[in-house]
């Protein structure tokens, strides 16, 4: 008999590591990152030599505004992404044929475009035809290009849920409507929700590529301190480490998240 060989599926996306403890190579592996990281700042801005020092605190300072501005944009768009998955996510599981192909076409000409071409062309080609501000630009691409990993999640999510549970609430009465927002819904947000903490946490990496198109987030204002103090290693260096404590942060609140969802669904 021929042996049968079990498939696997191998998903590999641009989010963080997600530091789960049934993982102790990866859990370990965000300690040492995370203290390193935070062993790193410490000593830039308490370096021995107070010049020195003096100046990784004005670039941090100077970041300030800048971690504001990623985190706004971040925030403000996948709220808006959450809002296009849900709906496009519906889309891709609806009966109806011109729904289904709208909602399949749109997942696949966002998802075959770079996210940078997607900012460009919302800002500088069709700028040709509508101002938008730099800021709101950022916001409506990354928006609609997250928009269509949220509709996958959604989809997957919303896929996940025994059919049963469906027919059941329509014995009871229910419309599609209502099945969707009282049972479906509520038991697929603990397999959608991982998946979109994740993909927070790579969006406010790409928040990073807004800074060309003049959005003052932290890249920006790193570029601009070391445009005019010519301190680029010291500037990006504050810069890398400043975004990996972020991350890896989010990626741990991510996995907090996992473990509580796991001990619900045991329960």
């Amino acid at each position: 008999m021929a042996d049968q060989k079990k498939q696997v599926k191998i998903d590999v996306g641009d989010g963080a590591a997600i530091p789960s403890k049934s993982d102790k190579g990866l859990f370990s592996a965000w300690l040492i990152s995370f203290f390193l990281a935070i062993a790193v700042l410490l000593g830039l801005l308490f370096y021995p030599n107070a010049e020195t020092a003096g100046k990784y605190r004005d670039i941090l300072v100077f970041l300030k505004d800048g971690i504001y501005v990623t985190f706004q944009v971040t925030f403000s768009s996948i709220l808006l992404a959450i809002v296009i998955g849900f709906f496009t996510g519906l889309g891709r599981l609806s009966k109806i044929w011109i729904v289904n192909i709208l909602a399949s076409t749109y997942v696949e000409i966002v998802r075959g475009i770079p996210l940078l071409v997607q900012l460009f062309y919302l800002y500088y080609a069709l700028g040709k035809f509508i101002q938008v501000p730099d800021k709101m630009a950022a916001i409506i691409a990354m928006s609609i290009c997250y928009g269509a990993y949220m509709g996958e999640v959604f989809r997957a999510g919303i896929d996940s849920i025994d059919k049963g549970q469906t027919e059941a609430a329509r014995s009871l009465g229910f419309n599609s409507a209502q099945t969707m927002m009282y049972v479906i819904l509520p038991q697929a947000w603990r397999t959608i929700l991982p998946p979109v903490g994740n993909e927070f946490i790579a969006l406010l990496k790409d928040t990073s590529l807004v800074s060309i198109l003049g959005v003052a987030d932290l890249l920006r204002r790193g570029r601009e301190y070391a445009s005019t103090s010519f301190d680029y290693f010291e500037t990006y260096t504050m810069v890398a480490v400043v975004y990996l404590i972020i991350t890896l942060i989010l990626s741990k609140l991510v996995s907090i998240m996992e473990e509580r969802l796991g001990q619900h669904d045991q329960r």
